[in-house]
């Protein structure tokens, strides 16, 4: 099986969704842990699966928020079941879920302050974090969402900095990351991941820098991927940290039909983890290749030398970053009004 392949290759693959099934069916495949995200909900609650969980909670009189929140908590802490023999086996360096905090705080017509995000980040981290071994907090790594990075860190809590497409918002991340893991009562308790998104990057650049040579277009996600983990490879080394702190590939999914399914997943092969789509990894499965360390491997020369030339990297972040944040509140918008038409 090409999972098994990957994970040979050194790869974790977690899966990026909480469906029940899926995490069955994957876990079998050789995935050690999973993400989640209020698409991911929406659609898993959409399908009228849930609805019984879903009428107990309107009998209580809890509004479509409450319930949007207590059926994320419930998703999440099933798929941390399934993986919580892997966090034993692997003294937490493993077997983790990801749980995103509200993305209504980054809704620019809210005009929430950034001081004001950074407080509501570090209070949401602590109760959705509060009793949980295994649970990962998402954090997006825009100005509210780092400005929680360092507390929330310190209170002992393991973090997920998510929608990063630049070395400067991983920097900012991981520094505010150390900074807090230093005033833990034990900073060797640290593990933190950091989501680099790979497939927006090439779709960006097929958009606005057609001037790219043939050979580098479609490979910017990639080398800028490969970077960053070169570069947090680099910083944690001298740290003698006993869990490891790693770049998760996200975002791994192809965009253009014209792209194998697995370009990403081989391209980035080899270390730290991969959240798949669940149709990736089934992609990946059927195609029953043997994968090797490519992660270290970067593109020529020129190819990079053409890239650095052409790719203005403060606008693609600035760009992503916009694009990213109105993905990040309106799925969960789509999630409050799914919750609506069940209640119906």
């Amino acid at each position: 099986m090409s999972i098994q392949s990957l994970v040979a290759s050194g790869t974790k693959v977690w899966l990026d969704s909480v469906d029940p099934d899926l995490i069955v069916s994957n876990k079998k495949l050789g995935a050690t842990g999973a993400t989640s995200n209020p698409i991911i909900i929406a659609d898993l609650l959409s399908t009228g699966r849930f609805d019984d969980e879903m009428k107990k909670l309107f009998a209580k009189g809890h509004d479509d928020d409450a319930v949007a929140w207590a059926m994320t908590d419930l998703l999440v802490s099933n798929a941390q079941k399934e993986f919580a023999e892997i966090s034993l086996k692997t003294k937490c360096d493993d077997g983790w879920v990801s749980f995103e905090l509200d993305p209504l705080l980054e809704d620019e017509s809210r005009g929430i302050p950034v001081a004001e995000r950074s407080r509501k980040y570090i209070e949401l981290g602590k109760k959705w974090n509060a009793g949980h071994t295994n649970r990962m907090i998402k954090v997006p790594a825009t100005p509210g969402g780092l400005g929680a990075v360092e507390e929330l860190t310190a209170a002992g809590i393991t973090l997920n900095v998510t929608l990063i497409f630049s070395q400067r918002q991983y920097e900012l991340a991981r520094d505010a990351v150390w900074r807090g893991a230093q005033r833990r009562s034990d900073p060797k308790t640290l593990k933190s991941v950091y989501s680099i998104f790979v497939s927006r990057v090439d779709v960006y650049t097929q958009k606005n820098v057609s001037t790219l040579i043939p050979e580098a277009q479609g490979q910017v996600g990639i080398l800028n991927a490969k970077r960053l983990w070169a570069l947090n490879q680099t910083f944690w080394a001298d740290k003698n940290l006993p869990l490891k702190q790693e770049i998760i590939f996200a975002s791994t999914g192809t965009k253009l039909a014209s792209d194998p399914a697995d370009k990403y997943v081989e391209a980035l092969a080899g270390s730290d983890i991969q959240t798949n789509p669940p149709a990736t990894n089934e992609a990946v499965s059927k195609l029953n290749k043997t994968y090797t360390r490519k992660v270290d491997q970067f593109p020529s020369a020129a190819v990079q030398a053409d890239i650095d030339q052409k790719v203005d990297q403060a606008k693609l972040e600035t760009t992503l970053m916009a694009e990213g944040v109105s993905k990040f509140a309106e799925p969960h918008l789509k999630l409050l009004a799914t919750i609506a038409k069940r209640r119906g």
